[in-house]
């Protein structure tokens, strides 16, 4: 009677800090790319605003980053909107630069608070960097608006910026995102305008727990997500290079 023996089959042990630096490996990898794609996500021309609800006054924050590495930005035209044109616009001056603004007539007047008609409102803001001046290469600034009031049951507002650079480069700033939520290469700064809202009478109201306030949200999500994701990718390295230690101690004292 024959027997046939089978080979022995081949075990392979990996030692627990080779594991250890291969994981640190990868995560040290994914970290480096997620650095790398964060200045991309962060880099676009936004608006947001601290105060505005509709129907109110408030302030216009345009956040803008220069992405060239080799020139800075030295004009910014911001488009204010036509089909509900703001019936007051009052421009921040800036230090080193010249700001104009540009009206239009309307194509219907439209009456404000005070029971004035208005005629012509203004369609676009300038800044100017003077000679010298302007946004450096990795560097950013912001520029800001006073208007109203917010049109009211109209929301988002889109804000078409023109990024002009030292070396005569233009930005258009003015794609709208498709319904599929895929952002385009050059998104129109959109403004999202919280609904007002009254606070709770006095009678009811915790007196510690301070009134809510207007808000308004402008790609805040994506950055609170890219934040927090990079936030655990830091953490699980920190874990893994902890243990990696723990265990190089333990061999040297073995």
């Amino acid at each position: 009677m024959e027997h046939r023996l089978r080979p022995a089959s081949r075990r392979i042990r990996l030692r627990p800090a080779v594991v250890l630096r291969t994981l640190a490996t990868a995560l040290l990898v994914a970290l480096a790319t997620l650095l790398a794609l964060a200045p991309a996500a962060s880099a676009h021309v936004t608006v947001s605003t601290p105060d505005a609800a509709p129907g109110g006054y408030g302030k216009l924050v345009f956040r803008v980053p220069t992405e060239s590495e080799s020139a800075s930005t030295v004009k910014l035209s911001v488009t204010l909107p036509a089909a509900t044109p703001f019936a007051a616009v009052s421009a921040k001056t800036m230090p080193g630069w010249s700001v104009a603004t540009t009206e239009e007539k309307l194509a219907k007047p439209i009456t404000d608070d005070d029971g004035f008609s208005l005629t012509k409102a203004v369609s676009t803001v300038t800044w100017t960097a003077s000679a010298g001046q302007g946004v450096a290469p990795g560097e950013f600034n912001e520029f800001e608006l006073s208007v109203g009031p917010f049109p009211e049951g109209t929301s988002p507002i889109t804000l078409p910026v023109l990024q002009t650079y030292s070396d005569g480069t233009v930005v258009k700033w003015d794609q709208p995102t498709p319904a599929s939520g895929k952002e385009p290469e050059h998104p129109a700064p959109t403004l999202e305008l919280a609904a007002a809202t009254d606070p709770p009478a006095a009678s009811a109201q915790d007196p510690t727990t301070p009134a809510a306030e207007p808000s308004a949200t402008a790609g805040g999500d994506e950055t609170d997500g890219l934040a927090r994701l990079l936030g655990g990718a830091g953490l699980a390295l920190g874990a893994v290079a902890l243990v990696i230690a723990l265990l190089s101690t333990r061999r040297r004292t073995a």
